[in-house]
């Protein structure tokens, strides 16, 4: 049986056990993750939390809508076993809301709804074939970058600041990305801090020859898996190979000790063509869109 519990109801312990012993546990699926980048969320739970399926809500017009909160990159359902029939969470979603917008995981595997269900992609590299193999397969572009990085003397530095990282995502990357609210800046900055605080997340930030920041980014560390969660770089300081260098980095690092390595991915053709010049592979997930809202607001935006 699924029942639908309000955060206050939720028991937060047996919710957060489901999330780590699922077989497709996230990090972004953990109660702190969700009450640090959510406006508010409720859960979906079958049984005795055997699995979970986290709601990220908000209000607009006095109608309930669930949507997928900035610093999230998949959520979806959770469980214990890979036999759990998930359509019927679907059917629980659209008997509560009447507007969803959600983005599932890549483990998530639905029968029904196909016209809910939009296909996205995310990219990522197998870390247990070794970073020379890996380095290998890069293009030829990646490894120009990487020569370029090294004329210009850049400089990789692990655990400097995160409000740097945000100051820098917001003046750049931030400035095209309109929907990009203060809140939202606050909230990833106490994000990058709970998961540092967690051990679960690392900075790498570049510098140049100068000391000057010119490209960061964060990754989230769980279980086998190694995912980018928010990169920036100094866009007047960008012919500097920085960019391929940080990824790099990371790269190098990480497949000393983990299994995949997630750039984050993205559905956008020149977006995911430059992480697959790393010689990345495409996952795919889909994304829960479903609006039955009234004709006259039925159109209306978040």
């Amino acid at each position: 049986m699924i029942k639908y519990l309000k955060r206050s109801e939720i028991d937060i312990e047996k919710y957060n056990n489901c999330v780590e012993k699922s077989f497709n546990s996230r990090v972004f699926a953990f109660s702190w993750y969700l009450d640090i980048v959510a406006d508010n969320w409720d859960v979906l739970v079958l049984n005795d939390y055997e699995a979970v399926m986290p709601l990220p809500w908000r209000e607009k017009y006095f109608i309930k809508y669930v949507y997928c909160p900035f610093w999230v990159i998949e959520l979806g359902i959770y469980s214990f076993k890979n036999n759990v029939e998930l359509d019927s969470f679907l059917q629980k979603v659209f008997e509560n809301f009447k507007y969803s917008n959600l983005r599932m995981n890549a483990d998530n595997v639905f029968n029904k709804f196909s016209e809910n269900r939009h296909k996205k992609q995310l990219q990522y590299i197998d870390l247990e074939k070794g970073y020379n193999n890996i380095f290998k397969a890069y293009s030829r572009n990646r490894k120009r970058d990487l020569k370029k990085a090294n004329d210009f003397n850049l400089v990789a530095e692990w655990n400097t600041r995160n409000s740097d990282l945000v100051n820098l995502f917001k003046n750049n990357v931030g400035v095209r990305v309109k929907d990009v609210k203060d809140k939202d800046y606050n909230r990833l900055l106490k994000l990058l801090n709970e998961c540092v605080a967690r051990n679960v997340g690392e900075l790498l930030s570049i510098f140049d020859e100068n000391g000057n920041l010119i490209a960061s980014s964060f990754f989230l560390k769980h279980k086998n898996k190694v995912t980018e969660l928010v990169c920036s770089t100094d866009f007047k300081n960008r012919n500097n190979g920085a960019n391929t260098f940080f990824n790099d980095e990371a790269i190098k690092k990480y497949s000393k000790e983990f299994k995949i390595f997630n750039f984050g991915g993205s559905s956008m053709k020149n977006i995911s063509n430059y992480y697959k010049s790393f010689g990345a592979e495409t996952e795919n997930y889909c994304e829960l869109n479903y609006n039955n809202l009234p004709k006259l607001i039925k159109y209306f935006k978040k």
